[in-house]
């Protein structure tokens, strides 16, 4: 597995990361870390490798846009000095433009989210050991949906982003719900297709751990 013994990761997000972390960070005493996929992943983790102790970090703010997260960035993420970041960003930038679109300001564009990207992982280069780029997603599996094709452009600048750095994994998130939906309806994992339920965050966690050469099979 990639993560080493002491290694620190940094989470950060919007509320799917958040959902009940402490604020403005959560750290892994009692509930701090909250019960989004990133309490899974420590779980895991935990179970698995008992004898690697890994620091994990939840920088997610519930309702943030890029441009939010870009401007906590060095107090939330940076100041740790962590070897691995982890950044799951983009939903509210897009959801903006669909629950009050008569205040575009609160929305960020694509071209402004992909700014924001990259001066976050341009601030990464040479001091982490790598970064992860998770795709936002919309739980809809009909891409004609305003709101879906919208998050599909979103979706691609992710995966360019990732391409573009040699440090940095692409966790295709969207792609995942997209072939969980082929099987099961939205609704099992989110009735507002956007905050994945338990099961939903350990989806997530699964498909993260799936490109850390996380062995379930490890023997302590």
């Amino acid at each position: 597995m990639i993560f080493e013994n002491m290694d620190k990761i940094v989470f950060a997000g919007d509320s799917v990361t958040d959902m009940g972390s402490a604020q403005p960070v959560g750290d892994q005493m009692f509930d701090n870390l909250g019960q989004s996929y990133v309490r899974r992943i420590d779980n895991l983790l935990g179970a698995v490798y008992p004898e690697r102790y890994i620091r994990i970090i939840n920088s997610g703010i519930s309702g943030n846009t890029s441009r939010d997260l870009l401007a906590r960035w060095e107090r939330d993420v940076l100041r740790f000095d962590p070897q691995w970041v982890s950044i799951c960003i983009g939903i509210n930038d897009v959801w903006r433009q669909f629950d009050i679109p008569t205040a575009p300001e609160y929305a960020c564009t694509p071209e402004e989210y992909r700014a924001n990207l990259t001066a976050m992982l341009d601030s990464l280069k040479g001091r982490v050991k790598g970064a992860f780029l998770m795709t936002p997603w919309y739980m809809e599996p009909n891409k004609t949906d305003f709101m879906r094709a919208r998050m599909e452009e979103y979706v691609n600048i992710c995966r360019e982003l990732a391409a573009q750095y040699d440090f940095v994994t692409l966790v295709d998130v969207q792609a995942l719900f997209d072939r969980y939906f082929t099987v099961r309806h939205s609704a099992y994992i989110a009735w507002d297709r956007v905050h994945p339920n338990q099961v939903g965050a350990t989806l997530i966690a699964r498909e993260f751990l799936s490109h850390c050469g996380f062995d379930y099979g490890h023997e302590i």
